[in-house]
Formats: structure tokens, C-alpha cells, sequence
């Protein structure tokens, strides 16, 4: 009986020790944002979270005057908030298309950041071995025409191997993503069925499947689902340890989602890229080359009204493109081709800062 009553009340001072730490975190937080002499607001992409995040905690180390408060809410609600003018930088995957920039009060600039990688996460009990799949399959999967994972269309891929006849559960994104449009966009490209039932953008009407906020969203739906399979950003199946398929690339090669297959995919274009950096590197041509690779981008006001926000704003993304691409690999993230790091030191001078 008295190991029964102790249970509650462990779980009470483990609550109140988790109340306290974040109490003091956030203490912490609101001590150093008072203590720095700027605070820059932004929001949007999930899929560079983990970088922006080392990025902004670094860079506030080495310039105690500023602070960051980015958040995390998907690229979708990045352009909305920066196209109202909430922020003073907003972030996403996908490029703003032409209605998008039109309607913004004035012209936005994109800045490539770093490069990843989607991945095709699942959670398939009992299964050994690593997922094969091309990017037609995938689509009938996510469209809820292959729903067993013993399908022969998937069988064929995996000859042997050990898929168990049960239903397949599809995760996909609930919020506007960015991750989201770099997947459909591979999609669009590789199935016409994909392309004339659902189509490419951050926000889609999915036949079928359950939704997850963010990435990190799917990625706890897809860790908790039995028979499960969605799409996640690189960087959160390998820190959560989920497994994720290999894909048969432009080419016909068989390859498995890395930094390498990344950059490969971005050279295909880096000699070519438009001057507004809006630009698709999904299914990209290459032996090498990994097909859901794509750009993420800060989104950044030509006009600033803010001289000390704006100078603040030009100086960090000059830190961006040089020191803070060292921390890329660390976390995952392909760092940018030195012919996009030339162009976008040459956009940094359009921003117009007030005198």
C-alpha cells in the first residue's frame, strides 16, 4: 500500500520539478531578451528548426545586443505573417509563387539558408531490413491506392523481404508546409496521377491519412502508429531513430537520403539558378543524386522601415552565408554551393536600409 501511495506523489514533484525547470527557462529567456538592446521576430518552416535554432542561440552568444525569437509554426504561417508585416523575417521551403509575392505590401527577397532532405519515415512491426520504394509507389501510397504494405507493388521493390499484410496508415502534414511542397512537388514530378488528383503546394486536400502539426508532428505520429509511413525533414528521423525508405533517383539508382545525395542534387542546378533563387532541385538528373532534396529560405523585406533592425538583419545573413554554414553538416543540412553563397552576398546589397 505504501508503494501505491508513494506513485502519485512522485509523479507530483516530477510535474513540479518540470513546472520549475521551465519556469526558469523561461525566466532565463526573458532576462536575456531584456538584457539585449534588439529583438528580431520571425516565423515559419519547420524543416530548418534545429539550424535556425543553433544559428539564433550562437549568433545572440556573439552579439549579446540582439535576440531571436523565431517561431516554429510552418511555412505557411511564415508568408502569411510576414506578408502582414508581424515579423521581421519570415522562413520557408517552398518559394513564394508569383500571387503570393504580388500581394505582399512590398518586394520580398529570397535567401537560400541550407539544404535537406525528405525522407519517407515508417513504422512497420516485425519488418526487417530497409524500404525500397520509387517515387510512383509512394504516390499510390499517399493516395491511398496501395493500402496493404504486402501490395505486390511494393513486394515487387522488396523481393524477400518480410512485409506483413496489414493496413498502411499515411501521415502527412496538417499545417501549411514547406516540407510538404517540396514532397508534393517530387511527387508532381514522377506520378501524373499525383499530379492531376492532388497537385503541388504547402497545403493540400489529402485523399487519405491522419494529420500531424510540423515536423515534429508526423514524426511522433509516425513513431506512435503501428503500420504507419509520412514524410519528415532528414534531420528528425535520424534523431528519433525512425527508419526511412531508400528511393530509386532520376537516374534509376537505388540511394538513401544524405548530404551528399543533397549537394549532388543542388549542383545539378547551381550553375543555372535564377536570380530570385525560386528554384526545384527535387528529382534532380544524377547518379548521386538524392530526389527530395530541396532550398529552404529566409524571406527578407527589400524596403526596411527599421535602420537598427535592418542593419542588424543585413550583418546576420553575412554571418549566415560564412560562418553559419559550418554548423550545416553537424545537423544534417547540406551547406550551400559556393556559386549561391556568390549571389546572395551580391542580393544582400538590394536591401534597402533607412538613413
Amino acid at each position: 500500500m505504501e508503494g501505491l501511495l508513494m506513485l502519485p506523489i512522485l509523479k507530483i514533484r516530477k510535474t513540479s520539478a518540470l513546472i520549475a525547470i521551465v519556469a526558469l527557462a523561461a525566466i532565463i529567456g526573458l532576462i536575456g531578451a531584456a538584457r539585449a538592446d534588439l529583438l528580431l521576430n520571425g516565423a515559419g518552416a519547420t524543416f530548418p528548426y534545429p539550424i535556425y535554432s543553433k544559428w539564433f542561440h550562437v549568433y545572440a552568444q556573439e552579439n549579446p545586443d540582439i535576440q531571436f525569437n523565431y517561431q516554429s509554426i510552418g511555412s505557411g504561417g511564415g508568408i502569411r505573417m510576414l506578408s502582414n508585416k508581424t515579423v521581421d523575417f519570415g522562413a520557408s521551403d517552398a518559394p513564394m509563387n508569383d500571387a503570393q509575392l504580388k500581394s505582399a505590401p512590398s518586394k520580398i527577397l529570397h535567401f537560400p539558408t541550407v539544404m535537406g532532405a525528405d525522407v519517407i519515415a515508417y513504422n512497420i512491426p516485425g519488418f526487417k531490413g530497409t524500404l525500397k520504394l520509387t517515387g510512383p509507389v509512394a504516390a499510390d501510397i499517399f493516395m491511398g491506392k496501395v493500402t496493404k504494405w504486402n501490395d505486390d507493388e511494393i513486394k515487387s521493390l522488396n523481393p524477400g523481404a518480410n512485409l506483413p499484410d496489414s493496413d498502411i496508415s499515411v501521415c502527412h502534414r496538417s499545417d501549411g508546409s514547406g516540407t510538404t511542397y517540396i514532397f508534393s512537388d517530387y511527387l508532381s514530378k514522377v506520378s501524373p496521377s499525383w499530379q492531376t488528383t492532388v497537385g503541388k503546394g504547402t497545403a493540400l486536400k489529402w485523399p487519405v491519412g491522419l494529420g500531424g502539426k510540423g515536423n515534429e508532428g508526423v514524426t511522433a505520429l509516425v513513431q506512435q502508429t503501428p503500420g504507419s509511413i509520412g514524410y519528415i525533414e532528414l534531420v528528425y528521423a535520424l534523431s528519433n531513430n525512425i527508419p526511412f525508405a531508400t528511393l530509386q533517383n532520376h537516374n534509376g539508382a537505388w540511394v538513401v537520403a544524405s548530404l551528399g545525395g543533397v549537394t549532388a542534387a543542388a549542383a545539378s542546378v547551381a550553375n543555372n539558378i535564377p536570380d530570385d533563387f525560386r528554384v526545384s532541385i527535387t528529382n534532380a538528373p544524377g547518379a548521386d543524386s538524392y530526389p527530395i532534396s530541396s532550398f529552404t529560405y529566409l524571406l527578407i523585406y527589400q524596403q526596411q522601415t527599421d535602420k537598427a533592425k535592418a542593419t542588424q538583419i543585413v550583418k546576420f545573413l553575412h554571418w549566415m552565408l560564412t560562418e553559419g554554414q559550418t554548423y550545416a553538416p553537424a545537423l544534417h543540412y547540406a551547406p550551400l554551393p559556393a556559386t549561391v553563397v556568390t549571389k546572395e552576398e551580391a542580393q544582400i546589397s538590394q536591401i534597402q536600409i533607412p538613413q
